[in-house]
């Protein structure tokens, strides 16, 4: 870890800001982008009719072809940055949620989160008959509610980590079975169109969506970034926390807000991609070597997995388009049983 010192103007006698940086997060955050780019330039020339590279760099620039044109800027090009956008969401909301409760489980999908909020999104498709944007204030609606039930159940002088998770996983299961009671009840046409919303997939995504994405992490990502420094303190102990100046309820509060608004936002666009906010925040750290939440690391990391997820369920059985929630699902499931398998392991040593 390395601190950067900056002068201030117009300040004497008052100390230089610093910021802390470590060079190899910095190193595999600059990776992740670059693979993320050429994942998107990868993207946009492939499909059922392929554009050469340069005449997509063209297109990017301004100055290409107008058939061309039409099939990046209109077609691929929304779907890529909806992808990118969401998947760093995810990975940004997995870190928050993990570094709170201090364990690998602990994300949006395992805890309930992200059930809770396709539980709103159903209601408001197969009970109201809501149009797009109210099946997004349905799934928000149905992220907050759940997180708060979860966040009171687990309380008890304090919301302990291993409490939040298991009164999450139990909460999971509740709305689980109440999302399939309400496919079952619903029309055939009904519930084949909320299945597919339920395995979550990026098809049809458009500008509007790309924008959501963008204004929601415009907002809560430096509000998460904010939030590192006591959850990085956190993890040392609440008493190691609370003994260095961190309000620790607060910063939990704080970090479980920005967590479920960037789930539930994601889920509103993409529907519950699942196992991305799991395995992102772990692959980062894991490559960054460095303590804390990581979380710059673990946005592009889901941002990155998303994008390959999707370009794969795109041309993996072409020209069938599979959703990308059942990619993330397999390669996520697998991640998860070795989890639970070296954990084991590491209880039994």
């Amino acid at each position: 870890m390395r601190t950067l010192r900056l002068a201030l103007p117009g300040r004497p006698g008052r100390p230089a800001l610093s910021l802390r940086w470590d060079p190899r997060a910095a190193a595999v955050c600059a990776a992740l982008l670059l693979a993320a780019a050429v994942t998107g330039v990868w993207t946009l020339t492939t499909g059922d009719f392929r554009i050469p590279v340069p005449d997509v760099l063209r297109v990017l620039a301004g100055d290409g072809n107008p058939a061309y044109s039409y099939i990046v800027e209109e077609l691929r090009l929304p779907r890529l940055l909806t992808a990118l956008l969401t998947g760093a969401a995810l990975g940004l909301s997995g870190a928050l949620f993990q570094s709170v409760a201090r364990n690998p489980l602990g994300s949006p999908d395992v805890i309930g989160f992200t059930v809770g909020s396709a539980t709103g999104a159903l209601v408001a498709i197969l009970v109201l008959s809501a149009g797009a944007a109210s099946v997004a204030v349905g799934s928000v609606a149905g992220c907050a509610v759940t997180s708060a039930a979860v966040y009171l159940l687990a309380w008890r002088r304090g919301a302990a980590a291993f409490r939040l998770v298991l009164v999450g996983i139990g909460v999971s299961a509740l709305l689980s079975s109440a999302n399939a009671y309400l496919i079952a009840k619903a029309s055939f046409t009904d519930a084949q169109s909320a299945q597919v919303w339920l395995t979550g997939s990026l098809n049809g995504r458009g500008w509007e969506h790309v924008g959501t994405m963008g204004a929601a992490l415009a907002v809560l990502a430096p509000a998460a970034l904010l939030l590192a420094r006591p959850l990085r303190m956190l993890e040392m102990g609440e008493d190691t926390a609370s003994a260095l100046g961190v309000r620790t309820e607060r910063a939990k509060a704080w970090a479980l807000v920005t967590g479920v608004g960037l789930t539930a936002l994601a889920t509103a666009v993409a529907g519950p991609v699942p196992f991305v906010a799991l395995v992102a925040p772990q692959v980062a750290r894991r490559l960054t070597r460095s303590p804390g939440p990581g979380l710059l690391p673990s946005a592009a990391l889901g941002a990155l997995v998303l994008a390959v997820s999707d370009i794969t369920a795109q041309r993996m059985l072409a020209p069938t388009q599979l959703p990308v929630g059942v990619l993330t699902g397999v390669v996520g499931g697998c991640y998860l049983v070795w989890v639970l398998a070296r954990q084991w392991r590491a209880g039994q040593g």
